[in-house]
């Protein structure tokens, strides 16, 4: 989804024009005002959603970094409705938040998060995994527990993104899950898969899947943020003299870099937007050539006389 284009806000609309645009949006599609509209009900809930991102200084960078479906990849609901008080939007206009749910309807079961506006309060009153209504409580089905797989990917992986297709369970009732990965991604970061975790224990709705990015090792690449370094032997002569190296890119191909003369062991040389892209939608880190002398363990006699004579000359 596009939280901006729900609000009818540009991506600079500072904190209290984010406010006014999803006041005014909330008011018209109100459940209140608009019984037994479905259209009127799920613009009712995407506003919620969009207002409870975009107000959250964390939530909003993550989503105006990463883009919609990598973020929806990373917070859950839970997340996303977490420690908005979107019911005091409300109460300031007089309104009652009792008994609604971020769709627009009564509160009913499902997921505990889709009930926050609860009877009596806003977000966040009495018990989440409880609907209040006639005076009596009754429980909701509670959410089944998330898990946690780990999933390996390579630096060439990164580069591009990929689509990885993960077996859950053995045998022929294997469930097959394809996973989108997005480019840039890190080490460390998590991707979610919606329902694919453990059963609810009553009838709920099953728990999250989150796979745990973790980068493979490169023989020829490490990884530097959205920087690439290699190493390259150059030999004696080229490092005093000057010359050309044959340098190997992530993408498989070859490039021909010129080496100055005097060139040091450990100097490093920048070779721009040949690394890693930065994020799925940003631009391309470097690669960086560290540069180390290229030593023979055995030589000719005509290269042991020649290195004679440059001994004796003092290089």
């Amino acid at each position: 989804m596009d939280y901006y284009k729900i609000l009818g806000v540009d991506k600079n609309v500072s904190k209290d024009d984010l406010k006014k645009a999803y006041r005014k949006l909330a008011l018209k599609y109100h459940p209140d005002r608009t019984k037994g509209d479905k259209k009127a009900e799920e613009k009712f809930k995407q506003a919620n959603e969009a207002y409870a991102v975009l107000s959250d200084p964390e939530k909003r960078q993550q989503y105006d970094t990463y883009g919609s479906d990598t973020f929806q990849k990373r917070y859950s609901q839970e997340d996303i409705f977490r420690s908005a008080d979107l019911g005091s939007i409300f109460r300031e206009f007089g309104i009652n938040t009792g008994g609604f749910s971020q769709a627009g309807g009564r509160a009913r079961g499902g997921s505990p998060f889709e009930a926050f506006f609860t009877q009596g309060g806003g977000m966040g009153g009495g018990n989440p995994f409880q609907s209040h209504s006639r005076g009596y409580q009754t429980t909701q089905p509670v959410k089944g527990a998330d898990a946690t797989l780990e999933l390996g990917i390579t630096l060439s992986e990164v580069l591009s993104g990929t689509e990885k297709t993960i077996s859950l369970g053995r045998g022929a009732n294997a469930d097959k899950v394809s996973v989108k990965i997005p480019a840039g991604i890190e080490s460390g970061k998590k991707l979610r898969v919606t329902g694919k975790g453990s059963d609810s224990p009553n009838g709920g709705p099953s728990g999250d899947l989150y796979l745990l990015v973790n980068i493979l090792p490169d023989p020829n690449f490490s990884r530097d943020g959205s920087d690439l370094i290699c190493e390259s032997l150059v030999p004696f002569s080229t490092a005093t003299l000057g010359g050309t190296v044959a340098v190997p890119t992530l993408e498989g191909k070859t490039l021909n870099v010129k080496v100055p003369a005097g060139i040091q062991p450990q100097a490093k040389l920048r070779l721009k937007g040949h690394g890693l892209p930065n994020g799925p939608l940003g631009p391309r880190g470097d690669l960086l050539v560290r540069f180390m002398a290229d030593i023979p363990k055995e030589i000719t006699a005509a290269q042991k006389e020649l290195l004679g004579k440059l001994q004796a000359l003092g290089l």
